[in-house]
């Protein structure tokens, strides 16, 4: 299931995760957007499986839009950031990458993370 962007992420973001696919589509994405987190998951992996009720309320209750990478169905992005281990939290703030995190992380040190790119 894909959920539509808003045409001016800037002014609001989405309140679930937004399914990405492909990088220009993710090139898109943070470059309309202030502050992104995408999250390179892999439905196989449970420590993704851990994750992806914390990035769903990041989604909702952060000015963070979260956008999930399928790294399955999309290696080459995730070769292109890097990613080597799933899940990896890659944020960007004002269209330029800022922090990558490889592995499960709290959701108080992922809301910190985002709130210290927060304009």
């Amino acid at each position: 299931m894909t959920t539509e962007m808003p045409s001016d992420t800037s002014a609001t973001s989405p309140d679930k995760p937004v399914r990405i696919n492909g990088t220009a589509e993710l090139d898109e994405f943070v470059a309309n957007g202030d502050v992104i987190l995408a999250d390179f998951y892999a439905d196989w992996c449970g420590p993704c499986r851990m994750l992806e009720p914390i990035v769903k309320r990041l989604a909702s209750d952060t000015d963070a839009t979260v956008a999930k990478v399928d790294v399955d169905t999309n290696p080459q992005l995730a070769n292109s950031f890097g990613v080597r281990g799933v899940p990896t939290l890659v944020l960007f703030a004002d269209g330029e990458q800022v922090e990558k995190i490889v592995g499960v992380q709290s959701e108080e040190q992922l809301r910190s993370l985002i709130e210290s790119h927060t304009n």
